[in-house]
């Protein structure tokens, strides 16, 4: 795993714990954008690596994407939110793995 790719996934990360506190709307914004193209780098990096995350991570970009807005509730939101913090720390731990093995 590069650097940028452990970057990108602690900054959404950090993002996603952000937004379950209450923040102005502009917040949810940006987290929109960065977590649209966080995952769409993400996906970039898995394409030809690894076909599941690669799915994953291309599905969270189009669901988080701040063009054609998906209106799942603030509670729906919250656990997805929740949902892409486990699946950013399961991939940093399994590609930590790979690494260590090889």
């Amino acid at each position: 795993m590069s650097k940028l790719q452990l970057t990108i996934k602690v900054v959404l990360i950090i993002l996603f714990f952000g937004c379950l506190l209450n923040w102005e709307y502009g917040y949810y914004q940006l987290v929109r954008f960065l977590g649209m193209v966080g995952f769409g780098v993400l996906a970039f990096y898995h394409y030809k690596v690894n076909q599941i995350w690669f799915l994953i991570w291309l599905s969270s970009a189009v669901l988080i994407n701040p063009i054609f807005k998906i209106a799942l509730g603030r509670e729906l939101w919250n656990l997805i939110d929740i949902i892409w913090t486990i699946l950013l720390l399961i991939s940093i731990f399994t590609d930590k793995q790979k690494e260590l093995k090889t």
